[in-house]
């Protein structure tokens, strides 16, 4: 039997509920070569949405890459994997490919390695030599294969935000955006998990990809259309929940979209005939206690003061640190101090910022640290 509920990995088919908006512009954005810049806090589904828009979008005339670029820590490791992806997946056969790699990549030399199942085992090396010309050369490669064989291709590049950790990441960016911006048949989906990173790749005018694209801002799917999807799929499975129960799961953490699936299949779990409190609350206990160690190794290293900021966001406050009476209260120290631990938490991903509003990126961090972290009042 399928399960009902998917988290962790990107969702399709009939679990993947509701952007249908989002969808609609995206595939627009695909269809008419529009890039695109799509941001939203970490696990709210922006992998899911590329992916099942990609399948959409693809046609003998268009076709779309998809490349996860989390793993590459230099320049030299992001064009290897650029050339494998996009000889590999605007071809349909593995001796096309290679008959690309030479077409394209001679003058590069291109290494290829096929291992036993050459159409998932297929990747091209070669050696790295640094400069304008070279790097150009790599970088047109879509270009160029799309002009040859008459077709749109569309490369969406998950956690793009790791070309910030490359060195002179400036420099490299500026090399992207020269070449990027010139292709006429070649558009882009650039996505990342980590907000705060994106927002200043494509929100900083000093740098290369400031107003690049399009920008799709991803928000939380509304309770309604979670409700009608967590009902469906208990009974789906024979089993039945309330419409105010699945609306607690919702509330409980804050419309989180992997986190409203994790914790709909804890309760599943739980559930034998038709779902009570009682069970939600023994499977918010289970998530609970998956994340301890996560959540514990998280607040090991703060301060006092961050984790007085973080009580001060767990009991309401989004906005106005910099109060007499809210420094007081928490114990934040000077106001000249809430900048430094904005900074500090932000650089360790517990929050989030919008404006001046203050959020926690993970809302089952604070569910956890209410129960589960003793602090007394300042």
């Amino acid at each position: 039997m399928e399960k009902p509920f998917v988290f962790g990995v990107a969702t399709s088919g009939e679990n993947f509920t509701d952007r249908e908006k989002e969808t609609e512009r995206l595939l627009l954005n695909f269809t008419h070569g529009v890039n695109t810049i799509l941001i939203s806090p970490r696990r709210w589904g922006k992998t899911s949405l590329v992916k099942k828009v990609a399948q959409m979008a693809q046609t003998a005339k268009r076709k779309v890459v998809y490349m996860d670029i989390f793993s590459c820590r230099t320049e030299q490791e992001f064009y290897r994997l650029w050339a494998t992806s996009v000889l590999k997946q605007t071809s349909s056969k593995w001796d096309e490919w290679i008959e690309n790699a030479k077409l394209f990549l001679s003058h590069i030399n291109p290494k290829i390695s096929i291992g036993t199942d050459p159409m998932n085992d297929f990747s091209i090396n070669f050696e790295y030599v640094r400069g304008d010309s070279f790097e150009t050369d790599i970088l047109q490669l879509p270009e160029k294969i799309a002009r040859e064989k008459g077709i749109q291709i569309v490369i969406c590049i998950d956690e793009f935000q790791q070309i910030s950790d490359f060195e002179d990441s400036k420099t490299f960016q500026k090399k992207l955006r020269t070449v990027w911006q010139l292709q006429q048949h070649v558009s882009y989906c650039l996505f990342g998990s980590k907000k705060h990173l994106m927002n200043e790749l494509f929100e900083r005018r000093n740098l290369p990809f400031y107003k690049f694209g399009d920008a799709i801002y991803l928000t939380k799917i509304e309770t309604k259309y979670w409700v009608e999807y967590i009902c469906r799929r208990f009974a789906d499975t024979g089993k039945q929940i309330s419409s105010g129960l699945a609306e607690e799961i919702c509330r409980l953490v804050d419309n989180h979209s992997s986190y409203v699936q994790q914790l709909s299949w804890l309760l599943w779990i739980h559930t034998a005939g038709a779902a009570t409190d009682t069970q939600l609350s023994a499977a918010l206990e289970d998530l609970l206690d998956q994340n301890n160690i996560l959540f514990q190794n998280e607040i090991e290293s703060l301060s006092s003061y961050q984790m007085n900021f973080l009580r001060a966001i767990i009991d309401g406050v989004d906005s106005g640190f910099s109060r007499k009476e809210v420094l007081q209260k928490y114990n934040l120290g000077t106001s000249a101090n809430i900048i430094r631990l904005k900074n500090a938490l932000l650089q360790k991903e517990l929050i989030e910022t919008d404006g001046p509003r203050v959020t926690l990126s993970d809302p089952v961090f604070g569910v956890w640290f209410k129960k589960r972290v003793c602090i007394p009042p300042a």
